[in-house]
């Protein structure tokens, strides 16, 4: 099955596995990508509890209706953000609210990215696009919070969303377009590994 990303995040995706315990990684002519057996026990708990409140809830696709109306959305919010012209005070909300995901605590985290996404779409200019996101947003959050929060998932979030805001305090409509349309392929793929 292709998922359409790219090797980039492939790669980041193996490596937040691989910190994370669930793989190992072996070099040579026999080597690959090898899932650890048994799984790590300090996160089969977690596991069997995202398993068991995904299973029954969330369908394949469920999985990828919400993950292909969240890019048209979120694509599209960073996109006019970025075409917008953004006041001195609105460009400081969003540096700010980037800032304070830069910054977040495992605890917070999702919270602030939520905040920092919903700040985008605001700041397209359409308050029904605002509408849609936060809908949108909130679904995806059920699903996030089925699966585990990784640190170094954290750090590369933290990369792209810095593409992402200066893309758009910078006017660069394709870039924010680009950067954000990676950005949520990464959430995807994240995803789709583990609610299917």
């Amino acid at each position: 099955v292709l998922l359409e990303v790219s090797r980039d995040t492939v790669r980041d995706a193996i490596s937040a596995l691989v910190d994370a315990g669930f793989i190992d990684v072996r070099r040579g002519r026999y080597g690959g990508a090898f899932v650890v057996n048994p799984v790590p026990s300090a996160v089969r708990g977690e596991l069997r509890t995202a398993h068991s409140i995904a299973t029954p809830h969330t369908s394949p696709a469920d999985v990828r209706d919400i993950l292909v109306l969240r890019e048209v959305l979120e694509v599209g919010a960073a996109s006019h953000a970025a075409a917008h012209d953004l006041s001195a005070t609105d460009r400081e909300k969003l540096w700010s609210a980037f800032n304070d995901t830069k910054v977040a605590t495992t605890e917070d985290y999702r919270r602030l990215d939520s905040r920092l996404h919903l700040l985008i779409a605001e700041l397209s200019g359409s308050p029904s696009l605002l509408t849609q996101v936060a809908a949108c947003r909130m679904r995806v959050n059920e699903l996030l919070d089925d699966i585990p929060l990784l640190p170094p998932n954290i750090a590369h979030s933290t990369q792209q969303h810095e593409r992402i805001v200066l893309a758009i305090l910078t006017g660069d409509q394709p870039r924010a377009t680009e950067e954000m349309r990676a950005h949520l392929a990464g959430s995807a793929a994240l995803l789709r590994g583990f609610l299917g």
